[in-house]
Order: C-alpha cells, then sequence, then structure tokens
C-alpha cells in the first residue's frame, strides 16, 4: 500500500510539475508574441519618423533659398531695397596690402633663385 502511495505522490508531482512547465512556456510565447507585435510598431514609428524628418530637411533647403528669402521679406514683412538717400557711408575701405609674390620654391628658401632672362618675362596670374 505504501508502495502505491508513493507512486500516486509522485505521479501527481509529475504531472503538477508538467502542467507548471507547459503554462509557463504559454506564458513566455505569448510575452514573445507581444514583444514582436511591439517591435513592429516600434520599427513603423521610426521609418515614419525618417519620412517626416526627409520631408522636413527638403522644406528647410527651400526655405532657405535666396528666393524665398526675398519673397518673404518682400510680402510678409513689407521690407524693400533702401532709396539712396537712405544709404549711409560706413567710412573709407580699408587698405589691404597684397601679399608679396615668391618666386623660390619652399625647400630652396635660402638660394637666390635665378634672374629671368630679359625675354623671359613673368607675369602675375590674377587668382
Amino acid at each position: 500500500m505504501k508502495a502505491e502511495r508513493n507512486f500516486l505522490v509522485l505521479w501527481t508531482l509529475a504531472v503538477v510539475a508538467a502542467t507548471a512547465a507547459f503554462v509557463l512556456h504559454l506564458g513566455l510565447r505569448v510575452r514573445s508574441v507581444e514583444l514582436g507585435y511591439e517591435l513592429g510598431r516600434s520599427h513603423a514609428h521610426v521609418q515614419r519618423l525618417r519620412e517626416v524628418r526627409h520631408v522636413l530637411e527638403v522644406e528647410l533647403g527651400s526655405q532657405k533659398t535666396p528666393e524665398r528669402v526675398d519673397f518673404v521679406a518682400r510680402t510678409l514683412l513689407g521690407m524693400s531695397e533702401p532709396s539712396p538717400d537712405r544709404v549711409r557711408s560706413a567710412g573709407a575701405r580699408p587698405h589691404v596690402e597684397e601679399p608679396e609674390v615668391s618666386l623660390k620654391p619652399a625647400d630652396a628658401a635660402t638660394s637666390e633663385a635665378p634672374a629671368p632672362a630679359d625675354g623671359d618675362a613673368l607675369e602675375e596670374v590674377p587668382e
């Protein structure tokens, strides 16, 4: 009788353990599916945000054009070109010295460069 009782206790424990493992497995599976759906929604949201960002970057580029700035200044802000009598001089233009043009190569700064022959006139090319 004791053997039957031990068998019945062990059998009950095995059934309870199997049922608990199955319920745990179902709970984890349900959570995994929920996380999968949440991940999909997050990916879709990120994609929508990227599209909105792209549209806003294109709109920003169109707003920065000189034509758009001129249009807004003239229509919305009521601005116009100043008349000549409204323009004031800020003073004389500052004198900017031209940098000296060196005909010597950079690695031979200490040696003398040969003088050009009479027919070999050097011309400076404006930048």
